[in-house]
């Protein structure tokens, strides 16, 4: 299965390795889910990652961000129109999701992503991802 990740689902996963979050980051590391990514996603990975409040070791983080790197497909983004979502920061996880043909945009805020959805768009909660994936 070919996913974007936002941010927030990778945060999750490595601050909780037991939580559904957590089980999505293993199946990336795994090898078991093919995850999309551009230089953007990749840069917000890095620096959402390195921020000292959110106490996650840097080591694992390059790791974890470095394997993406490797492991995961690059894609070349076309770009959406700027009112497809409220938050302009998300868009690139939605260009991405549709430049690659993702089975799924992963997000812990659905809500974010409401009106891409309703243009039958794949964007699922943690829950609904691994319901999906049995």
């Amino acid at each position: 299965m070919r996913i974007v990740l936002d941010t927030n689902m990778l945060v999750s996963g490595l601050h909780n390795p037991d939580g559904t979050p957590g089980r999505i980051v293993d199946l990336v590391m795994g090898g078991r889910i093919q995850l999309l990514y551009d230089d953007r996603i990749l840069g917000e990975y890095l620096d959402v990652l390195a921020r000292p409040e959110l106490e996650i070791d840097s080591s694992l983080a390059r790791a974890v961000v470095g394997y993406i790197r490797l492991a995961g497909e690059r894609v070349t983004a076309l770009p959406l129109p700027a009112d497809t979502l409220p938050d302009p920061d998300d868009l690139p996880f939605a260009e991405v999701a549709a430049s690659g043909a993702a089975d799924a945009l992963v997000t812990g805020n659905t809500k974010h992503f409401a009106r891409w959805k309703e243009q039958g768009n794949s964007v699922l909660s943690p829950a609904q991802f691994l319901e999906r994936l049995t």
